[in-house]
């Protein structure tokens, strides 16, 4: 799993605007620092989500690799069940 939270780093901390559900689990992280000044908001909501893609797509390709596919017919009728698209 991949999941990306927001944080702010001053005197040697990093405090984390959402606290995540890992509670007694040893997890590696990976800490990317932005500029000061230079990143708002928006910036940095569309950094998350192309985060989140790229480890989708990761997740993805390891189930492929692992042999976790099923035929694209059952693909497309669960895509349209769930988003109410007609065939």
């Amino acid at each position: 799993m991949f999941k990306t939270f927001e944080g702010i780093y001053q005197d040697g901390k990093v405090e984390l605007v959402e606290q995540p559900q890992i509670k007694g689990e040893r997890v590696q992280v990976l800490v990317t620092f932005l500029g000061a000044n230079t990143t708002d908001s928006t910036k940095l909501r569309q950094l998350i989500e192309q985060l989140e893609t790229i480890a989708g797509i990761q997740q993805g390709l390891e189930e492929l690799n692992a042999g976790e596919t099923r035929p694209i017919d059952q693909f497309a009728q669960e895509m349209q069940q769930k988003y109410g698209i007609s065939s």
